[in-house]
């Protein structure tokens, strides 16, 4: 997701400005849209006009609307969210109260007010990463300064973002060192590391559990279910192939487990099924958990029958 703008006031009411730039975006924007919301883009609506003489004529023109969100439908198929609302913009070819559905689709910018933002969340969607670049010591000494700033200022977002900075070697500090920076095989596996260093731990403490202990080890879906209504879960491991499923009401059972469990005051691992980790987790139905005490009663509670849903 690209982040064009973003104004937001300190109460958290305020706007931002996205584009989506992959298939997934338009899952992290279905999220983030919600009905109250108000929401800007532009749009193709059908036009008639009236002559002097009484003959009328049609065409499509393309304008900019903003509603008042009523409904959200997310068409996985054709990668497309469709928002319908009222208009609450004037607008000089819709009426103000009148209803549209405005089309979000991908590299198609959109601008999205609400009354509170949750902002940990947006630069966790948004930001994925930051690489800092340049010869000698200097990345280090900027990275240094920054975090020092970062607690005398008391920027939480700043630190709680800490580990998504990677310092990276380049040979000038110049634009045309960017390419080279990119290129580098390395920085693939940097990344890819950063991210799975607490994945790789969590997945080798659930083994070892699954071997010491296995009542406080469990997985496949509905097993995992059963363990979080008793709020048993410490640590849930969960695969991010299952937030993909282009069936919303699976994506929305997965999402609300997450849910539950950090409500709980569970830890959330998400894999990535790029990942060694991630394939390995996969193999196991794709989530799986770490309990808080053992439940020796779970399979006879589910019963028998397959947890492959």
């Amino acid at each position: 997701m690209k982040l064009v703008s973003k104004e937001v006031e300190k109460d958290g009411s305020g706007q931002v400005t996205l584009i989506p730039v992959e298939a997934e975006d338009m899952w992290h924007a279905y999220n983030l849209i919600g009905v109250g919301d108000s929401l800007r883009s532009t749009t193709v609506r059908k036009v008639t006009t009236e002559s002097a003489t009484g003959s009328s004529s049609s065409s499509r023109v393309r304008t900019t609307l903003t509603i008042s969100i009523e409904d959200i439908d997310f068409d996985t198929q054709g990668c497309m969210l469709r928002v319908k609302g009222r208009n609450i913009q004037e607008n000089q070819y819709v009426k103000m109260g009148a209803y549209h559905t405005l089309d979000l689709e991908l590299n198609r910018k959109f601008t999205l007010a609400k009354e509170c933002w949750d902002i940990i969340a947006l630069e966790r969607i948004v930001v994925k990463c930051v690489i800092v670049a340049s010869p000698g010591f200097v990345k280090d000494q900027f990275c240094e300064y920054l975090f020092q700033q970062a607690v005398k200022l008391d920027l939480k977002i700043l630190l709680e973002n800490r580990h998504k900075f990677i310092q990276v070697h380049s040979s000038s500090g110049h634009k045309h060192a960017l390419k080279e920076v990119l290129s580098d095989p390395d920085l693939s596996t940097r990344l890819a590391d950063t991210k799975a260093a607490g994945e790789v731990k969590a997945l080798e403490q659930f083994y070892t559990m699954l071997n010491t202990e296995q009542d406080r080890a469990l997985y496949g879906v509905k097993h995992v279910e059963k363990a979080n209504e008793a709020s048993a879960i410490e640590t849930l491991l969960i695969s991010d192939t299952l937030f993909r499923s282009s069936d919303i009401t699976q994506r929305k059972r997965y999402v609300g487990l997450v849910e539950e469990v950090r409500d709980g005051g569970g830890e959330v691992r998400i894999f990535s099924s790029q990942h060694v980790s991630g394939e390995q987790l996969d193999l196991l139905s794709g989530v799986a958990a770490i309990l808080r005490f053992p439940m020796p009663d779970i399979e006879d509670e589910i019963g028998s029958s397959s947890d492959e849903d």
